[in-house]
């Protein structure tokens, strides 16, 4: 495998004997991996899954995931993780769960009715340490003339998040391609929390699609945004523990031996407390 170099704050990798440094905490990836580009893509798919199994998160959410790439990441990822996939065909998302230490109870998959795009919402029910944790993540509508239907994905997602029931954490982490002004304009339930702002909106973990630094796609203008975003609704019913975020890093910073990053988004990668 190429390995992943990325230097990134130590936020909970494996140790030497393969067991995470925290096993009480939540890990989350979120990934828009960009399965949709051929450009040296087997040398990309071996560098995820080096920096899948170096990280060793619980959850990881990718979104562009296209069959050769999902059969690849299954060949070398499924004796550890099960697989939930969004779709079948052209590019989709998927969730990867972490056998020891999340069990699947349900999941399905939510149309968005008015999607050009064949675009969803990924739901999965799962038990982490004995308690409910309802996951979620889509690929919402991409490029600045689809705002309006952007909007109306983001309207449904968060719809769906206050419909769970409140002995539940409920976590989302997708590639959202919103730009701030749409957030506000459709405005967040008073419940749900954006991760990043939680945790102070940490500069170094801002723009998760930087054309600034990141060179996979050959552009001709300066775009860096925050595409990549966790939403979080903490349990709200008495004796039920909350999740909280307490870190958050950048992953694939740094170009594999092939010259090209792991994608053209950033991974990000999250720890949350449980007790």
């Amino acid at each position: 495998m190429i390995p992943d170099k990325t230097a990134q704050r130590d936020v909970g990798r494996e140790d030497d004997e393969g067991e995470t440094d925290t096993p009480s905490k939540l890990s989350l990836i979120s990934w828009n991996i960009d399965g949709l580009d051929g450009e040296k893509q087997p040398e990309r798919a071996r560098g995820l899954c080096s920096c899948l199994t170096s990280y060793s998160a619980d959850v990881v959410l990718l979104q562009e995931l296209v069959p050769p790439y999902c059969r690849f990441l299954k060949n070398r990822l499924s004796t550890a993780y099960t697989f939930i996939e969004g779709g079948k065909e052209g590019y989709y998302t998927a969730m990867l769960l972490k056998k020891s230490r999340i069990t699947l109870l349900d999941w399905k998959i939510i149309a968005f009715p008015t999607t050009r795009m064949a675009r969803n919402l990924l739901v999965a029910k799962v038990l982490f340490k004995g308690q409910k944790l309802c996951l979620m993540t889509s690929h919402l509508e991409s490029g600045k003339p689809h705002a309006g239907e952007r909007m109306r994905q983001l309207q449904l997602l968060l719809k769906k998040m206050t419909e769970v029931p409140d002995d539940v954490n409920i976590l989302f982490g997708g590639d959202t391609n919103l730009r701030d002004a749409e957030v506000a304009r459709v405005g967040l339930p008073i419940c749900i929390r954006d991760v990043w702002e939680q945790l102070g909106e940490p500069e170094d973990c801002h723009y998760t699609w930087d054309t600034l630094t990141n060179t996979n796609k050959d552009v001709d203008f300066i775009c860096r945004i925050r595409f990549d975003r966790l939403y979080l609704r903490q349990s709200a019913k008495d004796g039920i523990p909350q999740l909280k975020p307490d870190s958050m890093a950048l992953l694939g910073l740094e170009k594999l031996e092939c010259k090209r990053y792991i994608s053209d988004h950033w991974g990000i990668y999250c720890k949350f407390s449980t007790e």
